[in-house]
């Protein structure tokens, strides 16, 4: 990632969000709409306690990718039940590349839980959104991509 630091140190995680944070609003002007909106709620990388809309300590509940030439992809999160009254389901449009890469084996977690993500536009008008994971790191090259919470229930 670029601006955002998510990374193992010294047997914990490190997480900073504020380059990001402080990064010009140009930089969120350029990305398609629905990548705009998810990118700019000024929750999304508020790391503190009782923010139900950081993307921080989601836990990734499922992958599905389009069988056909659609370019459709969805990623799903549950809440943290610590953290979290919902989760985002964020879809995906145009993918052009997905791609997991495993970094580490960590065997206390049930889950692979998000550290934190950032979504940068590219060069062709449409973003890339990059997850940092307990576990892995998850980078999708998309058209746009647009993220509904719902309710945990």
């Amino acid at each position: 990632m670029e601006y955002v630091a998510a990374a193992w140190d010294d047997g914990g995680f490190h997480v900073d969000p504020r380059a990001c944070l402080a990064e010009p609003p140009d930089f969120r002007d350029r990305l398609p709409a629905g990548a705009r909106q998810f990118a700019s709620d000024p929750a999304h990388h508020a790391l503190g306690r009782g923010n139900s809309r950081c993307v921080k300590d989601l836990e990734l509940s499922g992958i599905h990718i389009a069988t056909d030439e659609s370019g459709g992809m969805t990623l799903e999160c549950t809440p943290n039940q610590w953290k979290h009254d919902a989760a985002p389901r964020i879809g995906y449009s145009g993918v052009t590349h997905f791609s997991i890469d495993y970094a580490r084996a960590i065997d206390w977690m049930p889950a692979d839980t998000v550290l934190l993500d950032e979504i940068l536009p590219d060069e062709h008008g449409g973003c890339v959104h990059e997850i940092a994971l307990t576990d892995a790191s998850i980078t999708v090259r998309c058209e746009d991509l647009q993220a509904v919470w719902g309710d945990a229930d």
